[in-house]
């Protein structure tokens, strides 16, 4: 194998990582949006409740529905503070997907680098090869000439 192909390799295996990575991160931001989405939902639907239930207090309010809406309340909070935790653990696993594809990112550009400057080398080094062999050809031309007599001369 040579080294270019080696580099070929190694460019499709971490191209592929990172394609891999960057679907990873596409499902945990959908997660995060889903996830932002509910607790949008959890807040409406707190802020409502609570509005409904200023309305009808003021009419009239009994002891025991007064307990029901704040143990309903309370409830709806700690979903709330769940929901912020889910956020908050989304929010880690988006950054950490976004550190990994930077990663995988970087790594395939520097591959690629690589294998530009390595076939850059392969082609100075042929392009020298060449030069040698046109050198050594005129050299050969040339002595050939020398050794030749011109036209008319006797040797």
């Amino acid at each position: 194998m040579t080294a270019a192909s080696i580099f070929h390799v190694a460019i499709d295996v971490a191209t592929r990582q990172r394609d891999s990575a960057q679907k990873s991160l596409v499902q945990v931001q959908r997660s995060l949006a889903f996830a932002t989405g509910q607790m949008d939902q959890l807040a409406n639907y707190a802020n409502e409740t609570e509005g409904r239930w200023m309305k009808s207090a003021q009419v009239s309010a009994a002891p025991e529905l007064l307990r029901h809406h704040y143990q309903f309340m309370d409830r709806l909070r700690q979903a709330i503070d769940l929901q912020h935790k889910v956020l908050r653990d989304l929010d880690a696993q988006v950054a950490e997907a976004r550190k990994r594809l930077m990663t995988h990112e970087i790594r395939v550009r520097s591959l690629e680098v690589m294998l530009e400057k390595n076939l850059t080398k392969l082609k100075i080094k042929k392009a020298r090869r060449e030069q040698g062999h046109m050198d050594e050809f005129a050299a050969m031309q040339h002595a050939r000439r020398r050794n030749q007599p011109i036209y008319g001369e006797s040797p």
